[in-house]
């Protein structure tokens, strides 16, 4: 690559999401960068709600599908998050099954304590595992659409009004879906649920 071409990518890195992708429609290469900023966070996002091994595989198809729909971006909304994490809860949506069956393993999946752990630790890792087998468990209860809301709020950090974006549903709709989600949770746990799944969002 000669030295005004690295220049020229070099300026493209300092373009907010929208113009990145509004110039990535004549400089298909351009499109990397989106790729560069957000497919560990859109991978990460996946590998929670589907497993790694299935999380390889869609990160792919979700820039894949946003390549080749960038010419129908809204470039009114300068960053691509919502947009992205729109693409992978729709492909999440053709893996339900795969979904609700890591949920139920991980409900299931109750990794012992190591022996040389003090008293206090390991009462602290068996509450917090007992807390995660059941927020497991009901996240493969919710609706489709409520844990689509709690998970994009969650666990990609959306705003209401971006994952409204990204859903394309109304605000409104968000907010009634994400009460209803925690206040399942909030049953199933007895608590605010809100502890339990950052510490899944940080932990696996």
């Amino acid at each position: 690559m000669n030295h005004s071409r690295q220049a020229e990518h070099a300026g493209v890195d300092a373009l907010t999401d929208a113009a990145v992708i509004e110039r990535s429609v004549r400089d298909p290469e351009s499109f990397a960068v989106i790729f560069d900023r957000h497919a560990p966070y859109v991978h990460r996002y996946l590998a929670r709600r589907l497993g790694a091994g299935i999380a390889d595989d869609l990160v792919g198809e979700t820039f894949l599908a946003a390549f080749r729909r960038r010419e129908r971006f809204d470039t009114a909304h300068p960053d691509a998050r919502p947009w992205l994490y729109g693409i992978a809860t729709n492909l999440v949506g053709q893996y339900r099954r795969d979904e609700e069956r890591e949920y139920r393993l991980r409900q299931a999946y109750r990794p012992a304590p190591s022996e040389a752990s003090h008293a206090d630790r390991v009462s602290t890792a068996v509450t917090a595992q007992s807390l995660r087998h059941l927020l497991f468990g009901a996240l493969a209860t919710l609706s489709t659409g409520d844990r689509d809301v709690l998970l994009l709020t969650a666990w990609a950090d959306l705003s209401y009004e971006e994952v409204a974006a990204a859903l394309a549903i109304p605000v409104g709709t968000v907010r009634s879906r994400l009460n209803r989600a925690r206040k399942l949770l909030r049953e199933v746990l007895g608590s605010d649920p809100t502890n339990t799944i950052e510490e899944t969002r940080h932990n696996g």
